[in-house]
């Protein structure tokens, strides 16, 4: 059903304060979701059973799963160019030969990051930008070939996303410029790299791409247009934006040469918080050019965007593509921080051959199916057919499954990687990625930075 701004329900969404945990609200969106998808075809429709207490105190799963650490915060890398920088965040995982993969690993990275990304000539962006990129090579068993760095020199590189030619595009979530914080250059760019040998993308930023702070980006496969998410942290929130490539499918290096960046305008709605009825639609999403993508004077979201103003959101976070459509997280909204209503997570799906947005799905206190979780932050499709979701929250972290039913299960739990038992901290999950064969998730703990893979019955 098509609704107009007017006409859209809003669901009441309980304030943070005495709400016992998350839930997810479905009306049969989530079979919709992966539609046309390669996990439509599978077969699993529930979870993998209770999770097993680790005897190592690292990785807790459902019997059948195990795991291998594949690198760590502080040891070498095998390239001998520096210790394992720290904060892993997003992450995706390409084809290498002989059944191997390539994964490719963000490190966000302030300019008070404790292990930074090591400077390599050729792939240095700022000598004084600590976060970055490294690559691992992988065989078929997940034993690691090789590891090095793969961008260095960037700032806050939190999530990104793959493009079809196997390259992975790291976002900067940052928006500061020269002199601040000591960078030499400005920040806030989308920088190309491949997996399999780095120093065929270099450090060069993608202005046209805008400079904002960037969270997440999705490839249309077929027209090549490029969408990305902002995770701006005060008010204006962040913009749904989209970059029509002058080169479109061109492959590695492609878009270098430029194009159009636009940003979302949904009429009658200036804020997705304001929406929360699961399938609420609008037709006629426009797409408006931003007026300075380099954002010299004013960041972009401040911009005039002349009549009718443009729609925001507030944590805008995981993006992908899915079937012929882009998906995007919003992964909280507090009214109290100035957004029009209180949520505890949105998946918005937008069709560009009908100009159509779609609400999918609404994470609240107030639904049936019940996340134990706070909001949803990295998210990917899972071989069983759902989805593999990474909390956003306090207390103990987890990977959590939902299937094609709404069913939601714990997949994984982290250990208790820092603090006291009197005052527990946790590190929470990111990056969460599969195998191109679908054999094997590996996901990162932020802090202290670990990356893992693991395998088991995906397919039951």
């Amino acid at each position: 059903m098509t609704m107009s701004s007017n006409e859209a329900t809003r669901r009441q969404v309980l304030a943070r304060t005495g709400a016992l945990g998350a839930g997810i609200a479905f009306t049969g969106a989530l079979s919709e979701l992966f539609a046309g998808t390669a996990a439509a075809q599978s077969l699993g429709h529930t979870g993998y059973g209770p999770l097993v207490p680790d005897p190592d105190g690292l990785l807790d799963l459902p019997r059948g799963f195990r795991y291998r650490v594949l690198s760590r915060e502080g040891d070498r890398l095998r390239s001998g160019e520096g210790p394992v920088p720290s904060n892993h965040d997003g992450m995706s995982a390409f084809p290498a030969r002989s059944g191997g993969v390539h994964l490719v690993r963000n490190h966000e990275n302030r300019a008070d990051g404790r292990v930074p990304v090591p400077t390599v000539e050729g792939l240095t962006y700022d000598p004084e930008g600590k976060g970055g990129c490294t690559a691992l090579t992988l065989d078929s068993r997940n034993r690691v070939l090789s590891e090095r760095v793969a961008i260095a020199g960037t700032a806050v590189n939190c999530a990104g996303g793959p493009t079809p030619w196997h390259t992975w595009l790291t976002c900067e979530e940052t928006e500061d410029k020269a002199g601040t914080n000591g960078y030499t250059k400005d920040h806030g760019f989308i920088f190309e790299v491949d997996p399999a040998d780095p120093h065929r993308t270099g450090a060069v930023p993608l202005t046209a791409m805008g400079r904002f702070q960037h969270e997440a980006i999705a490839v249309d496969p077929r027209r090549g247009v490029v969408y990305e998410t902002e995770d701006a942290f005060e008010r204006p929130f962040g913009l749904f934006y989209r970059f029509l490539p002058r080169k479109p499918l061109g492959g590695r290096g492609s878009l270098r040469a430029g194009g159009r960046l636009q940003a979302m305008r949904v009429p009658g709605v200036p804020d997705l918080s304001s929406i929360q009825e699961t399938g609420a639609a609008f037709d006629g999403v426009e797409w408006v050019d931003v007026p300075d993508p380099l954002a010299a004077g004013t960041p972009i979201r401040f911009q005039d965007f002349g009549r009718g103003g443009i729609t925001h959101a507030q944590k805008l976070e995981g993006c992908y593509w899915g079937g012929e459509c882009v998906y995007f997280v919003s992964s909280f909204a507090h009214s109290d921080e100035g957004s029009a209503a209180d949520h505890y997570g949105q998946i918005w799906r937008y069709d560009p051959e009908r100009h159509r947005l779609t609400l999918v799905i609404v994470f609240g206190p107030d639904t049936d199916v019940q996340l134990p979780g706070e909001s949803p932050d990295n998210i990917c499709l899972a071989p069983s057919g759902g989805l593999m979701v990474c909390e956003d929250g306090g207390g103990a972290q987890h990977v959590f499954g939902v299937t094609r039913r709404g069913e939601v299960y714990a997949m994984a739990r982290g250990a208790q990687n820092i603090g006291t038992p009197q005052e527990p901290e946790w590190g929470e999950f990111a990056g969460v990625t599969f195998s191109p064969d679908g054999d094997t998730m590996y996901v990162n703990c932020y802090t202290p930075g670990t990356t893992f893979a693991v395998t088991g019955p995906w397919r039951r």
